[in-house]
């Protein structure tokens, strides 16, 4: 909304009562003089009128119940060329802001609204003053004088596609805050939020009330520092270019779940201040879990493919069968164990034949001393994978003895927490086991490493057999 630009315009509109002479839409009524509104050096009545109207951002202007313009603002003296000057005094719009064969209608409709009850809105094709023309939106409402009746009409008006993008913004944000297919989350400077989306409220696990005002660290288990940080960078120094994907670990109902989530950030600043002032930041982010998930298992498949590709045409220019099976485990080792042991059948025994070391990485070698027959208690996972003639996977209990007590019990390398016990068979018969160990700062062997695991031990099965069948010839 605008200001009149002309000095003098009326405190009140309507019809000039005091037959003083002057000009149509001019009231001759003096304003109270300046400090007469009770306050010392405040401005007289219709220089604030004048000062509020032209403040306002969209253009207005005002008529009394004859027809005659008696207010006009600077924005609508921008949108349509005519200054103050030159509007105030005319008799409607005919022949200047209006084609005349328009102007009929347009009167009937804009004064119309002296007798309506409410407001009315409007659209119509103005001119402007260099001859072009504006389609503008318009609200119109009658305006009563002090007796109650009718004294004429103020027109609030704005071009249509300004109006349209007004419109358009504001259905994007209740729509983005309402049904988007993605999480919205409103942040204010403190980094508590201000506004949640139904989208974010199922992500974050809460409803959209409960979640806001919180700290993010209430919500976020690991992960909530990375998120903080890039919050502050978007405060600090705008939008990233690119999105990000956090992986964080959620507090829920359920227990802990871990999750990736793909985020973009927008930082807000008042639209009403002459410099930005933040008002928080716009967080916009979608569930990618199952993809990066899915994404990891087909990077993590096709490296184990290639490494047993490798392997394989390492092993076959091995001359001992022995040394083909070591090889063959040095590369399945990459990125999948930290620790391997070879134990063959030997009458109702377990043999060590081949290992890495217990107190350092390294190659899987043949023991140096010989056989030697492992001293595995009853229950063993190696002893359980022989009897059941399958794959067994274990890991160490959190509870009084620790992991490295659960490790040498079991007569493994004091940093095994997991481990992952595969049958060797060959020709139908079972050759001994093969144990896959895994560190405490690792993950548990799942069942996609079970396959993994099976597909290696029937590798060195292979070459266990062929090394047993060649000593038996010699």
């Amino acid at each position: 909304m605008g200001a009149s630009r002309s000095s003098g315009t009326t405190d009140e509109i309507g019809p000039d009562e005091d037959s003083g002479g002057g000009p149509p839409g001019r009231s001759t009524v003096p304003g109270p003089p300046a400090g007469e509104d009770g306050l010392p050096g405040a401005p007289a009545g219709s220089e604030l009128l004048a000062a509020l109207l032209d403040g306002m951002d969209a253009a207005l202007c005002a008529f009394d119940a004859a027809g005659t313009v008696t207010h006009w603002n600077r924005e609508a003296e921008r949108i349509l060329g005519w200054t103050a000057e030159e509007a105030v005094g005319r008799s409607g719009f005919a022949g200047w802001a209006v084609r005349r064969a328009d102007a009929d209608e347009v009167r009937t409709r804009l004064m119309s609204a002296m007798d309506a009850p409410g407001r009315q809105v409007h659209e119509f094709a103005l001119l402007r003053k260099d001859g072009g023309r504006v389609l503008v939106r318009t609200q119109s409402a009658g305006v009563r004088g002090a007796d109650g009746r009718p004294a004429g009409v103020y027109c609030a008006f704005s071009e249509v596609h300004a109006q349209i993008d007004l419109e358009r913004a504001i259905a994007l944000s209740e729509a983005l805050l309402e049904d988007a297919s993605w999480g919205v989350v409103l942040v204010d400077v403190d980094l508590r939020p201000t506004v949640v989306n139904a989208y974010a409220a199922r992500a974050l696990g809460g409803s959209r009330t409960r979640l806001l005002g919180r700290p993010l660290g209430d919500l976020v288990v690991q992960g909530v520092e990375e998120l903080e940080a890039a919050l502050h960078h978007v405060l600090a120094e705008g939008a990233p270019s690119a999105p990000a994907e956090l992986w964080v670990t959620l507090r829920t109902a359920e227990g802990e779940r871990r999750r990736c989530w793909r985020s973009g950030f927008l930082r807000l600043a008042s639209p009403l201040a002459e410099e930005p002032v933040p008002l928080g930041v716009g967080w916009l982010f979608r569930d990618v879990t199952a993809a990066k998930l899915a994404e990891q298992e087909a990077d993590r498949l096709r490296f184990r493919a290639s490494q047993l590709h490798r392997a394989a045409r390492t092993a076959s220019e091995c001359e001992e069968p022995m040394e083909a099976a070591t090889s063959l485990l040095d590369f399945a080792l990459a990125g999948f164990a930290d620790h391997v042991l070879v134990d063959l059948v030997a009458g109702e025994r377990l043999v060590r034949t081949a290992a890495t070391p217990f107190d350092a990485p390294g190659p899987c070698l043949p023991v140096s001393t010989g056989a030697i027959p492992t001293r595995y208690a009853p229950g063993h996972p190696a002893l359980q994978a022989v009897e059941r003639t399958g794959t067994v996977r274990a890991s160490g209990a959190a509870g009084a003895a620790g992991p490295a007590e659960w490790a040498v019990e079991r007569r493994w390398p004091r940093d095994a927490a997991h481990a992952l016990c595969a049958v060797l068979r060959s020709r139908g018969r079972t050759l001994g086991v093969l144990t896959f160990l895994r560190a405490a700062n690792r993950a548990a062997f799942e069942r996609t490493d079970t396959a993994y695991a099976e597909t290696v031990a029937a590798r060195v099965a292979g070459a266990v057999d062929l090394a047993q069948a060649t000593a038996q010839e010699r």
